[in-house]
């Protein structure tokens, strides 16, 4: 009777605008902004020390991503749950529609103009996937949890928009939203036996699919392994970050000042090496800081899921967390030839907006998790 009473007074209490600011996790916004501005000052060096083009425009995009952030926050968590799934059914109309009205671009149809706006429904879909599923497996017990059945649809929601980023085609992301999906039934409480009956024919799967690669994808695989093979060619940007990286040093060649980069030797510094631009005028060091407040921000969002008290908000908190760690892992890998060059940008670091505006999106769903930490769903109160 006392929690039941306990949870009848956190529904009740007056979550007004001012209650909600004062909740508002301004620790984690301040990470938010410093992570930004290191991303203003590289694309600054990358114009040659103008914020023309790339910084003034990232900057713009950043401020509208800010607002989205805080207004998301003052969203009631309830409201959210409740908007998820058609959240994920208009990002997976998006996608459907980059089939038939995506523009081509590096050898893929990826971006579509919605209102005069080109976004990318694949980094959008990330984000309304980590929605859905923390929806689905909100009220699932243990038990259920447990049933093969009960995983068909989520299960459905997961292979629908790889297949289609897949047909885009994009590989990398195709990757990055099935293992965010797969975390996400990890988290949720998926059985381990179920995860080794889906690895199990992986190494069969992997070469299928590697035949049915396309070349530019093959060429990838190939030049991760031997980039010497065309050191002018296919091999040319993993090897230009890796002397840029190098050349670097302990403490950087100093800011403005980057060889490769400004010589023009370093390819898509404002985009995907971005962050070789950082290693090479910072050095190591300053390469060390940007990746601790990275680390800061995941783990920051990860301390806002485990003190969650629903569901709802620990799954959505999880997802996102994930989402964000993918980007930076495959981002920084990628760079330093652990993977192969996938086009994965550094989250509010990279140049582009589409990656930006989910980013922040997500984050905006996460602080509205903190927020309203204490919330209690009307179901679960009928449960009690």
């Amino acid at each position: 009777m006392k929690a039941r009473a306990e949870g009848r007074l956190l529904v009740a209490l007056p979550f007004d605008v001012t209650a909600k600011l004062a909740r508002l996790n301004w620790g984690f916004v301040l990470l938010v902004c410093l992570l930004a501005a290191v991303g203003y000052a590289a694309l600054y060096s990358v114009d040659g020390g103008s914020p023309k083009p790339y910084a003034e425009a990232q900057a713009v995009r950043f401020a509208a991503g800010l607002v989205l952030m805080l207004g998301l926050a003052l969203v009631d968590i309830r409201l959210i749950a409740r908007l998820a799934w058609p959240a994920y059914g208009a990002a997976l109309l998006l996608l459907a529609a980059v089939a038939r009205f995506g523009h081509v671009g590096k050898g893929a149809e990826r971006w579509i103009d919605v209102a005069g706006i080109a976004l990318q429904p694949s980094e959008l879909m990330k984000v309304a996937l980590v929605l859905a599923l923390a929806a689905w497996f909100r009220r699932a017990s243990w038990e259920r949890v447990g049933s093969p059945l009960f995983l068909i649809v989520p299960a459905l929601a997961i292979a629908a928009p790889v297949a289609l980023i897949l047909k885009e085609p994009n590989l990398g992301t195709a990757v990055i939203t099935l293992a965010i999906g797969g975390a996400m039934l990890l988290a949720a409480g998926v059985r381990l036996w179920l995860f080794a009956l889906a690895i199990a024919p992986l190494p069969l799967v992997a070469r299928i699919a590697y035949s049915h690669l396309h070349g530019y994808q093959k060429q990838r695989i190939l030049t991760f392994l031997h980039p010497e093979r065309d050191p002018l060619g296919a091999g040319y940007n993993i090897i230009q970050s890796k002397i840029a990286l190098g050349s670097g040093g302990m403490w950087g060649q100093g800011y403005l000042h980057g060889t490769q980069g400004h010589l023009g030797f370093l390819p898509e510094k404002q985009t995907d090496f971005i962050f070789t631009t950082i290693g090479e005028e910072w050095g190591f060091v300053g390469a060390l800081a940007v990746v601790a407040l990275l680390l800061l921000i995941i783990v920051a969002a990860m301390l806002i899921a485990l003190r969650c008290r629903h569901q709802f908000g620990r799954l959505l908190a999880f997802g996102v967390a994930v989402d964000f760690s993918l980007y930076v892992f495959v981002n920084l890998a990628m760079v330093m030839g652990v993977i192969p060059v996938g086009g994965v940008p550094l989250p509010l670091v990279s140049y582009g907006g589409s990656a930006l505006i989910a980013v922040m999106g997500g984050f905006g769903l996460l602080l509205s998790v903190d927020v309203h930490r204490d919330v209690v769903f009307p179901r679960d109160l009928e449960d009690g």
